[in-house]
């Protein structure tokens, strides 16, 4: 840092005089900020679409601040920042002037004096007249946390992205450790990673293969970050129910995470595409990426043409003919053939066929036959039977479960009136004279396969029911 002069002396005194001055027409509270909108009702309008603004409305001592610390030369904003950030660097709770004078030995008295007074004028350092000392107020605690990363090196060109993203992380990572994490920081990470994707899309779209390199380099760089903060966007995205503004940024921050984690495909299949393109110079191993290379480290390149072009290429012989000959058989081997005509086919018989149809199971004969035998022999109200002995048969030992299944699957057929008018055995069994009447308890069976079978009975149908004449005329 260079030395401070006495011109540069006579600028801080001017600037402090002109930060008084706009501090004291300025006021205090929202009005500072509000006066440069149209109305009072624009600025109210205005804070309450806009979170950002009605919280910075409300960091009056902060902004102002950061306003005294920065305003001025660059010189003397460098000088405060040091002085600031070093005080600030101490474990101690009271700083003697003593203290500080050892620690800033090397500067002139003037100088510290009039960096001493712009702190305390912003509300940076407050002396306390009891202990005979200075001390950092909570409001500087909060500038310092602003200011850390002016504390770390100036990352390099080819990890500036990650130095910003891992900033980024570490504030949210940090925050939701703590519970404090709000919306808006972040939204400003999501915003970082939409960038990012954008200029990662960019490079594959491209095409250019040393862009496509280092644009993967610094993928992976922003995906290893993005996979170490993984589960505290996760916590983040479960956490944020309840809280709208949260909520709404944390599923943005969660569709960019995977709109540019999934971009990993993308590089791999460009980069493929260029190897494919890459052309290897005969036998000497050289490909036309390394010639790439080779010319982009070359140093004046205008050079390579010296003498490159001074006998221009000219045709020695010229043989129209022979051209003519060969254009033409090039015409008649590329000239598709003209499609031959084909006759149609002979008239043929068509063959001899059957008509055959799916024969229905013969369980359907049998429950036919069986209820036709019991109306032969009595089919009044107290003829009533029940549903095992239907579903049984004659013989109940060789009745297996499929075919019990089966016959309890036709049961609700009896007195369907839209069945009733079909032709075979379906139509026959719907126009028998019985009812099923199922009830909600399940009887035992002496049987070899049925254990359980749902209680109900077969009883004769009312010939006088509507149900009823409908079916003797069907039938």
């Amino acid at each position: 840092m260079r030395a401070l002069v006495p011109d540069d002396l006579a600028l801080q005194v001017g600037d402090d005089a002109l930060d008084n001055g706009v501090g004291a027409g300025m006021g205090v509270g929202m009005g500072a900020i509000a006066d440069f909108f149209r109305d009072a009702y624009s600025f109210d309008d205005t804070a309450q679409d806009s979170p950002l603004l009605w919280h910075l409305s409300r960091q009056q001592p902060l902004t102002q601040a950061l306003s005294g610390l920065f305003h001025g030369p660059a010189a003397l904003v460098q000088l405060r920042v040091w002085v600031f950030l070093q005080l600030a660097a101490q474990g101690d709770a009271q700083l003697p002037r003593e203290r500080i004078d050892e620690l800033f030995h090397a500067l002139r008295p003037e100088a510290l004096e009039t960096v001493l007074k712009r702190l305390r004028d912003v509300g940076l350092l407050a002396w306390d007249e009891t202990q005979r000392s200075y001390h950092l107020p909570a409001l500087a605690q909060r500038v310092a946390g602003l200011l850390a990363p002016l504390t770390s090196p100036a990352p390099e060109d080819d990890h500036a992205d990650g130095g910003e993203l891992a900033a980024l992380l570490g504030q949210v990572v940090g925050a939701n450790q703590l519970g404090s994490v709000d919306a808006g920081q972040v939204q400003l990470l999501q915003a970082q990673l939409a960038r990012l994707h954008g200029e990662f899309a960019d490079a594959i779209a491209s095409g250019s293969e040393f862009r496509l390199r280092e644009a993967r380099k610094r993928y992976d760089r922003a995906a290893q970050l993005i996979d170490r903060a993984s589960d505290a966007i996760t916590a983040i995205i479960g956490n944020s129910h309840g809280h709208l503004l949260l909520e709404r940024a944390a599923r943005g921050l969660g569709q960019a995470q995977s709109r540019l984690l999934a971009m990993a495909s993308q590089f791999n299949r460009a980069l493929q595409q260029v190897d494919r393109q890459r052309v290897t110079l005969g036998t000497t191993g050289i490909t036309s990426t390394d010639v790439k290379r080779w010319l982009q480290a070359a140093p004046q390149l205008h050079r390579l043409l010296d003498g490159a072009v001074a006998q221009p290429t000219q045709l020695a012989t010229l043989a129209p003919h022979e051209l003519l000959d060969v254009v033409e058989a090039e015409f008649e081997r590329d000239r598709p053939q003209p499609a031959l005509a084909e006759a149609l086919p002979n008239a043929q018989s068509a063959p001899a066929g059957t008509l055959t149809a799916v024969a229905l199971p013969r369980e359907l004969g049998d429950l036919n036959a069986l209820l036709a035998e019991w109306a032969r022999d009595g089919g009044h109200a107290d003829a009533a039977r029940t549903a095992a002995e239907a579903l049984l048969g004659p013989r109940p030992g060789a009745t297996r479960y499929a075919q019990l299944a089966y016959k309890a699957q036709l049961m609700p057929l009896l007195g369907d009136p839209q069945a009733a008018v079909l032709p075979g055995l379906t139509g026959e069994l719907a126009r028998q004279p019985w009812r099923i009447e199922w009830q909600p308890q399940a009887e035992p069976l002496d049987h070899h396969q049925v254990e359980l079978l749902s209680r109900g009975r077969l009883v004769p149908a009312e010939p006088d029911s509507p149900q009823g004449t409908e079916e003797v005329k069907n039938g």
